[in-house]
């Protein structure tokens, strides 16, 4: 039970962290990789799809190292599985939900609305919010979104969709 609660754990706290990233990695020296996801033309693949990969070798390592090295702490593994759940949500939410990349998947639009909207603020002013499964849009950005006639459910700024 205690390794359930600590991958439970993991997970829920891979928001903020994630949210740190994206602020201050993603939006600062990771801005070169980073860049593709925030200016058209959109790709299949683009250099931002890097930072899933390197995140992933991290938790793979993480995981390794608490299955399989005596010694280390037990509740390495959990920890592991948090974030790879954490991980599956956000491809979820941001590609298949938000940036719709896997196009012949139906998404129910009413019921996924708030994190797209939210993303496409993010999108618009490359500012807050920097979170993916519980973002928060400050009221100045959604104010000056709705003051721009900015449909927020289907494009960004720049006419490319969201």
């Amino acid at each position: 039970m205690t390794e359930v609660l600590v991958a439970v754990a993991a997970l829920v706290m891979m928001e903020p962290v994630t949210a740190l990233v994206h602020r201050f990695v993603m939006h600062g020296f990771g801005m070169g990789w980073h860049r593709s996801h925030h200016e058209p033309p959109r790709r299949v693949l683009e250099a931002n799809d890097l930072f899933p990969v390197v995140f992933a070798a991290a938790t793979i390592v993480l995981l390794a190292i608490g299955v399989s090295v005596s010694g280390a702490p037990t509740l390495l593994a959990p920890i592991g599985i948090g974030i790879t759940a954490y991980g599956a949500a956000y491809l979820l939410v941001h590609d298949v939900v938000i940036h719709r990349r896997l196009v012949f998947l139906p998404v129910p639009d009413a019921l996924l609305r708030p994190w797209r909207e939210a993303h496409n603020v993010h999108h618009l002013f490359a500012r807050a919010p920097y979170g993916f499964l519980a973002p928060v849009v400050p009221s100045d950005l959604r104010r000056r979104a709705a003051e721009r006639g900015v449909d927020r459910t289907r494009r960004t700024v720049s006419g490319a969709p969201a």
